[in-house]
């Protein structure tokens, strides 16, 4: 290639980098039983096998169980045995989520303030924004391990891959992660985005040597079922972590998935989300005749194209696709704890890292047309990158408003189902505000392992944040949070602290307008109906305490002309397409400006020699 077309490439690249940030159902209950093979004999265990399953780009109504149309029989027996939490929230991107999973401790105080990618450079280094876990911080597999569990972790990984970020410095025996936010679902070596150098693979700390095809929901599973059956005759507990790809970009599945969406999502976005929270209603997972905010951020169904209409519907079969393969082999996984005697002595935690995303890459479409077929026929295979766009992440959050990135209820708050718990109902559900920090603190009651104490190994470290869940889990009416506690968040300048019912909130554009506003979640999960005029003294007490949370939490304030697509290409730039490309480019500058150099004088000097001829006689 020459470096003229080199340096085009390149160029062309750095202009679609801004694209990372914006962008009926089976019966429940005719679902119990779908759940594989008989159990084998029960051994009883007194601390329990505990496994976290969690799914990337989740909608919050995309389970079956929680009101979706997506067939995940799996997902929904595990709900059925266990709890709903209809009230859980996380952080509206992945890394920021995965840390406080983790440790239990609020993202900026674990070191995770705002994904690498979109973090304004003059906020890096700084106090809770390394842009990965703080070494202040335990993680509960460290616990866990250093009070006898066996730890294993496969898949997604995205809180940092300096040497001590790694899983077997944080605490698991056996790992094989992905550094990044994503990657190719049918080839693990493919980037996704124009991003970064390479897809970054570890295995038990080390560069992985990767399989050159795979189907990555099959494969994270077959990695841990390897992980347990090679310590089959052991008798202490297991923790396993698997952090699936599903349904990140891009959307892919294999074709017996897909084809049996085949006419599902014709009637359009839409349709979908109304049938959707009227379906969530029926189950109990929202009040009935919620109000739903028409997101203003996408099409109307009618309005495209019959072609676009089909592309539009294909593209959320293969989502639907994903999480019914994901959900297929979270079944593989359970029908071998159940053919190993383990199923009953094994709780399941499963959630979403965050809402859909609802991205829609318009601006990566140079690209993606070098790396990826769009063609419909395709969409889902090996080569092919399928997205859902706002239209469709809108009627996945149904009915929230917002998704990923946004911090609006449709990107925090996400499925959770806590299962196998001693003592917990079945089929229960809780409404109460609950959050992603409380998940450590209830895996280490469950555990029987003492929360972290005020220093480890002679330095202070961050306390747990958040509160078991399993005074909510034996008594699903009990309330973890009570009517004056708040709880604050913070992502890229979108705002919040949650009191009782209530929600204080504003959104940075494009989805929001920088505005603070009030809300009742309980009657309005859609936050459609604002409420600062009517209720001034909660309004004025709630920003006073927002406010306090945010120094407390070290949060600092956006540039006044942040823009996220832009701080993404910004960082791209300075962090991979400089220091890999930026020699070459210097010597085309570097050229060009010898090369103009030499014609300047060339010419100057042709004209000096036309003008003492012309002076001859």
């Amino acid at each position: 290639m020459s470096r003229r077309a080199l340096v085009l490439l390149v160029l062309g690249a750095l202009t679609v980098l801004g694209v990372l940030v914006p962008t009926g159902p089976p019966a429940f209950a005719s679902q119990v039983g779908a759940s594989g093979p008989a159990d084998a004999p029960r051994t009883a265990r007194a601390r329990p096998n505990i496994v976290l399953l969690v799914a990337d780009d989740w909608g919050f109504t995309d389970v079956g169980a929680f009101g979706g149309e997506i067939p995940t029989p799996r997902l929904d027996a595990l709900a059925a045995r266990g709890t709903r939490f209809t009230n859980f929230h996380v952080a509206a991107s992945c890394a920021p989520t995965r840390a406080m999973l983790l440790t239990g401790v609020e993202h900026h105080r674990a070191g995770i303030g705002n994904l690498i990618e979109s973090m304004p450079r003059a906020h890096m280094g700084r106090r809770g924004y390394l842009g990965s876990l703080d070494t202040n911080v335990v993680t509960v597999p460290t616990l866990l391990q250093e009070a006898g569990y066996r730890t294993y972790v496969s898949g997604k990984w995205n809180v940092g891959t300096e040497p001590h970020n790694l899983p077997p410095r944080r605490g698991f025996d056996r790992s094989i992660v992905q550094g990044d936010t994503g990657s190719d679902n049918w080839v693990p070596t493919q980037r996704y985005l124009p991003h970064s150098a390479a897809v970054q693979w570890f295995e038990d700390g080390r560069p992985a040597v990767m399989p050159e095809r795979f189907y990555s929901s099959e494969w994270f599973v077959d990695r841990m079922i390897g992980y347990l059956e090679s310590d089959a005759a052991s008798d202490r507990p297991f923790f396993g972590l698997i952090g699936f790809q599903a349904n990140h970009a891009p959307l892919q599945a294999p074709r017996e998935f897909v084809v049996r969406q085949a006419g599902r999502y014709d009637a359009g976005w839409e349709a979908l989300r109304r049938a959707r929270r009227d379906r969530a209603a029926t189950l109990g997972v929202i009040p009935p005749d919620v109000p739903m905010a028409r997101m203003s951020t996408h099409r109307t169904w009618d309005a495209l194209s019959e072609t676009e209409r089909r592309h539009q519907a294909r593209s959320m079969e293969v989502y639907a696709a994903m999480a019914e393969a994901m959900d297929h082999h979270v079944g593989r996984l359970v029908d071998y704890l159940k053919a190993r005697g383990q199923y009953e002595d094994t709780v399941f935690v499963f959630l979403s890292d965050n809402g859909p995303e609802g991205s829609d890459y318009a601006t990566a479409q140079p690209w993606l047309w070098t790396q990826y077929s769009q063609s419909i026929d395709r969409l889902g295979a090996e080569g092919a990158y399928a997205i859902i766009g706002p239209g469709w992440a809108s009627a996945a959050a149904a009915p929230l408003a917002g998704y990923k990135f946004v911090g609006g209820e449709g990107g925090t708050r996400v499925p959770l189902i806590v299962a196998g718990v001693p003592g917990a109902p079945a089929g229960a559900l809780h409404h109460g505000l609950t959050h992603v920090t409380d998940l450590a603190p209830t895996l280490l009651e469950l555990a029987g392992v003492a929360m972290p104490g005020p220093q480890r190994d002679g330095s202070p470290i961050e306390p747990i944040s958040g509160r078991s869940l399993l005074p909510a889990l034996r008594e699903p009416t009990r309330a973890i949070r009570g009517p004056d506690d708040t709880l604050g968040y913070e992502l890229s300048g979108d705002e919040a602290l949650y009191r009782g019912d209530l929600k204080l909130a504003r959104s940075l554009p494009p989805l929001g307008d920088g505005q603070w506003r009030l809300y009742d979640l309980r009657t309005d999960p859609g936050e459609t109906a604002d409420l600062a005029a009517r209720m001034p003294e909660a309004f004025a007490s709630m920003r006073v305490a927002y406010d306090a949370w945010a120094r407390e939490h070290h949060v600092l304030p956006m540039p006044a002309d942040f823009n996220a697509p832009r701080q993404v290409t910004i960082n791209s730039l300075y962090n991979y397409w400089l220091p890999a490309y930026g020699g070459v480019a210097l010597a085309v500058l570097l050229g060009l400006g010898l090369g103009t150099t030499a014609w300047i004088v060339q010419r100057r000097r042709r004209g000096r020699l036309a003008s003492r001829t012309r002076g001859r006689p």
